[in-house]
């Protein structure tokens, strides 16, 4: 299972790889999908400015160039973003769902970002003498969960309208997925079978990229939206890998 985990960095660096190159995708052809949330644009230099930085932060984390300050700096962009954006509206219109979601795709990532950091300032001989709470980056991708898992369960009849008609049993699904993320919430806190409950949550989120986003992306190739989300599930996917990897590491550690 190690090996699989390994992956999960390679896999978020390419799910933020398209998101910069998104910006500049909108950038050049107007006519084009605008970015969906949480990324959607505002005038050129932000788009440009973003895209830049995220293709850059991408290319450090995949071939591990600079990888530690590639992490940081994504992580960085990520947190400024959601207090900038998504902050003033969770506090003055808190019962917008859209924001909550938007806010806290951003702030998993971000989460990931902190424990990829975390990992690699340890192997790292800049990192040497001083400690990067990886933990931290846990405790608010497992956050995250939660809200998703709750939304589920608050939104469980719009959830199930996007659960493909081949499908059955729609609702039931909806309600399955919310129990699911508040599960493997709980595992991350508790630091119980956290391998395997993240292992479980990138392969929910990595079917889903694969059965439930790239057909809606084929059948409306112009939308933006559908676009982000598959690729906002892509990030979630090896966002998990990492965190089952940063648990791998420290149970390595453990019994040495």
């Amino acid at each position: 299972m190690n090996n699989v985990f390994r992956i999960g960095p390679h896999i978020f660096a390419v799910a933020v790889l398209f998101f910069g190159i998104q910006q500049f995708i909108f950038l050049a052809w107007p006519a084009g999908p605008i970015p969906g949330p949480p990324w959607l644009s505002g005038g050129t230099l932000w788009a440009c400015s973003l895209g830049l930085i995220l293709i850059v932060c991408a290319v450090g984390i995949a071939l591990k160039v600079g990888a530690h300050w590639a992490a940081g700096a994504l992580m960085i962009v990520l947190l400024l973003r959601v207090m900038v954006l998504y902050l003033p509206g969770l506090l003055t219109s808190p019962h917008q769902p859209g924001n909550w979601t938007s806010a806290f795709e951003l702030l998993a990532m971000a989460g990931a970002s902190l424990v990829l950091l975390s990992l690699w300032s340890r192997s790292s001989s800049s990192g040497r003498g001083w400690k990067v709470p990886g933990r931290v980056g846990q405790i608010v991708f497992a956050a995250s969960l939660v809200v998703f898992g709750v939304q589920h369960f608050i939104y469980a009849r719009f959830v199930a309208t996007l659960v493909p008609s081949w499908i059955p049993a729609k609702l039931f699904w909806a309600y399955f997925v919310g129990a699911a993320f508040v599960a493997v919430a709980a595992s991350i806190l508790a630091r119980r079978i956290t391998r395997l409950a993240t292992a479980l949550l990138a392969a929910m989120f990595l079917l889903w990229f694969f059965i439930l986003h790239l057909p809606r992306v084929v059948l409306a190739a112009k939308d933006g939206n559908e676009w982000t989300s598959a690729f906002v599930a892509l990030a979630m996917g090896g966002g998990a890998l990492i965190l089952g990897r940063a648990e791998s590491d420290q149970s390595a550690v453990s019994t040495t």
